[in-house]
């Protein structure tokens, strides 16, 4: 099937979150401050997000291969065990709103527009699950990321953009050598239907990631993901 891209994503920065992550005094002066960035940013903000519904073609021990690419993780290939349709995607915060952060000088207000930047790529992320819920009735989806678990290293961003196709000429992310998206508030991976909720984050060993979305669960690694032989 053809890419989508969403292009038309409202940004409204949503201020007392953005305080507490920013561990700002809601009444302080600097408060003042983020609430002044965050108007500016709105203004300017373009979050995007381009995706592809695409069907597996087969699986093997260790991948799965999805519209002629192959995705190599053992984890992808047991949660999608008994999927046959799965949507890639990228969301960002987009180009402008980076390129309006690069450009402060201060070293505090650049912490405050990353925080901020952190909110629109959020928000397309938002957009892009609610657009493919009303659009295709999946059902509860779950996601993975590359780069969150060694299982489907950084590298595998390479095949994943392959199988959406032209993502810098539909919302402007580019990978680098190292495959780190730019803008750098950018977001990919592969959604997927699933009966039972899966956070990469079960699988993490990482104690202290500030992203953390679930616990470790060494229970379920061992009985569903690791390889028998």
């Amino acid at each position: 099937m053809e890419r989508t891209t969403l292009a038309d994503i409202a940004f409204r920065a949503d201020i007392p979150p953005l305080l507490n992550a920013l561990h700002l005094d809601a009444e302080g002066e600097d408060a003042d401050a983020v609430r002044e960035l965050a108007r500016q940013a709105e203004a300017i903000a373009r979050p995007k997000a381009v995706y592809r519904v695409a069907w597996i073609d087969s699986k093997g021990d260790d991948d799965v291969v999805v519209d002629g690419v192959r995705l190599s993780s053992r984890v992808m290939r047991v949660n999608l065990e008994s999927v046959q349709r799965v949507f890639a995607y990228v969301a960002t915060a987009g180009v402008e709103l980076e390129e309006w952060a690069d450009a402060k000088s201060d070293i505090l207000e650049r912490y405050w527009a990353d925080g901020i930047m952190m909110l629109a790529v959020r928000c397309a992320s938002a957009y892009l699950a609610t657009h493919l819920q009303a659009r295709y009735q999946p059902g509860p989806l779950s996601r993975m990321n590359p780069g969150s678990l060694e299982d489907w290293p950084l590298r595998q961003q390479g095949p994943l953009f392959d199988l959406i196709g032209e993502v810098r000429e539909s919302i402007g992310v580019t990978l680098t050598e190292s495959f780190l998206m730019t803008p750098r508030k950018s977001v990919s991976g592969i959604q997927f239907p699933t009966a039972e909720s899966f956070e990469s984050c079960q699988l993490c060993e990482r104690e202290r990631c500030p992203n953390r979305r679930a616990p470790y669960d060494v229970v379920l690694l061992a009985r569903r993901y690791r390889q028998t032989t």
